[in-house]
């Protein structure tokens, strides 16, 4: 089962702009072929479907934990897409759409990705920067410890490669924070499945990383989380499970070449996280509605009765 908690697993900036395009590259991130949805897909239905779950427990532990934490990834991602979408956080919500009769969105004609606004009113969908649908022809799940390992590992390096080229065309800091923080953590992913099949193979595949052979210190937005070892991190996203993934990432394994150097840790339960910035509506485009008041203050008194822990309205 999974445990939902109200953040972001890191502090995404505001945007300083409505940047529909810039969410549109963002996208890739999402529903791309090598897109989180395509590493939860596959990592998830690897992990129900894993044999012999007791007998392989650190390598299915680690395909389980990494699962979690890839589902927070698609979170993270959706939020930056709304987020770009939506602006700089405001209080546009406290009045009624106004008149919609001079064309407000005329804008959206020519953006990259029209249908996100005419669709979702800006939010985030499972669809590539061009609109196309995600689906399961990217899920790989073969049954095969190693294959499914080593098509792990080539989905990671993939998407290192797209997340490096998205943020080549970002300049905003929200999109370009979604990028530094999952370039490092995206980094860890491909790491610890190399040392799982060197476990089992005794082949070196880690000398391969980093791949595109750039090195994280090239990424100004993912300093931070180098200097407080989020490179050397794996979370068990449990309070019990998972623990044996221990065996893979430990043991005296350290540190890529080229990253702040020290042992891998392994951390149990989740990151500490960031807040989930509001998005705010925009009663024009009939989000939340037209003219939302009436919502509002129904929802206001039912917050109010909840937090006086009686029913009475």
């Amino acid at each position: 089962m999974f445990l939902r908690i109200d953040k972001l697993q890191t502090e995404l900036p505001a945007p300083k702009k409505a940047d529909p395009n810039a969410a549109a590259a963002l996208q890739e991130l999402l529903g791309g072929k090598y897109g989180e949805m395509s590493t939860l897909g596959n990592y998830l239905f690897q992990s129900f479907n894993f044999r012999s779950k007791n007998k392989l427990k650190p390598f299915y532990s680690l395909v389980a934990a990494i699962t979690a934490e890839e589902l927070g990834h698609v979170e993270l991602v959706s939020n930056g897409v709304a987020m770009l979408n939506n602006g700089p956080d405001n209080d546009g919500d406290e009045k009624d759409g106004g008149d919609i009769s001079g064309a407000p969105f005329a804008d959206m004609t020519d953006a990259r990705l029209a249908q996100a606004f005419f669709q979702n009113a800006g939010g985030a969908t499972p669809v590539n920067s061009g609109g196309h649908t995600w689906n399961n022809d990217m899920v790989t799940t073969t049954g095969n410890v190693i294959v499914d390992l080593l098509h792990n590992f080539h989905l990671e390096c993939g998407a290192r490669l797209h997340k490096l080229r998205v943020y080549e065309t970002l300049s905003d800091p929200t999109g370009r924070e979604v990028c530094g923080y999952l370039l490092v953590r995206g980094s860890v992913h491909a790491h610890a499945y190399a040392l799982a099949l060197k476990n089992l193979t005794g082949v070196d595949i880690h000398k391969m990383l980093p791949t595109p052979n750039i090195p994280l210190a090239k990424i100004p937005e993912s300093q931070k989380y180098l200097q407080e070892g989020s490179h050397r991190r794996l979370y068990t996203f449990s309070p019990e499970d998972y623990k044996t993934i221990s065996g893979i990432w430990g043991n005296g394994e350290m540190a890529l070449p080229g990253d702040p150097p020290g042992e891998l840790e392994v951390v149990e339960g989740n990151p500490e996280g960031g807040k989930i910035h509001q998005l705010t509506g925009i009663p024009s485009a009939f989000t939340p509605d037209y003219a939302p008041e009436e919502m509002m203050e129904i929802a206001a008194k039912l917050t109010k009765a909840a937090h006086q822990g009686a029913g009475s309205l």
